[in-house]
């Protein structure tokens, strides 16, 4: 059997870390291995050549899942020239639509990973990168105001809200009423 390049390897190395920030995001940390590599068009065996644990892959898929929100924030200043107000308007009227509602597999990692994170008792590099993450996006989402937090929860919740009641009625209006009540002001 052929060696793999460092290259190839390090493209393998991302191709997972992509894939389980997406898996976890969609169905939570506790997908196995097998399928995850399976997802990510690879062998299970190949695993271990990449990562020490399961943990070390969920530590650094969060970290990605929270560098690709961190990257969408900045790009969204950048789209509106700087205007912060203008930018989170335009982030909470995304982050708050049935597409977003729909797509948790690239939608917001603080959402989708919560109850995973509440489950994990220890100190672990995954929930540190969290904490970091989730404190970042309310201070992005801060107005004069000082409710970053606010904002943020009020966010977090309607999103997982909508996502348990999906295909009802109920699941659009909150999307709606929060949708409403954030951008009310701004």
């Amino acid at each position: 059997m052929a060696r793999v390049s460092q290259a190839q390897a390090q493209e393998n190395r991302r191709r997972v870390v992509e894939t389980a920030s997406r898996l976890f995001r969609e169905q939570g940390t506790h997908v196995s291995v097998a399928d995850l590599m399976k997802a990510a068009g690879m062998t299970h065996g190949g695993f271990y050549k990449q990562f020490a644990s399961k943990e070390a892959l969920i530590d650094e898929a969060t970290a990605h899942a929270f560098g690709e929100l961190a990257q969408h924030h900045r790009d969204g200043l950048d789209q509106y020239a700087g205007q912060r107000d203008a930018a989170q308007r335009a982030l909470i009227d995304t982050y708050l639509s049935t597409e977003h509602r729909d797509s948790a597999a690239d939608g917001c990692p603080a959402a989708a990973l919560a109850t995973d994170m509440a489950r994990d008792g220890g100190e672990s590099e995954a929930r540190r990168v969290y904490t970091q993450g989730v404190g970042d996006f309310a201070d992005w989402l801060d107005t004069k105001d000082h409710d970053g937090i606010t904002r943020l929860c009020t966010m977090l919740g309607a999103l997982v809200l909508s996502r348990a009641t999906k295909g009802s009625a109920l699941s659009e209006e909150i999307l709606t009423t929060a949708r409403e009540a954030l951008t009310a002001t701004n």
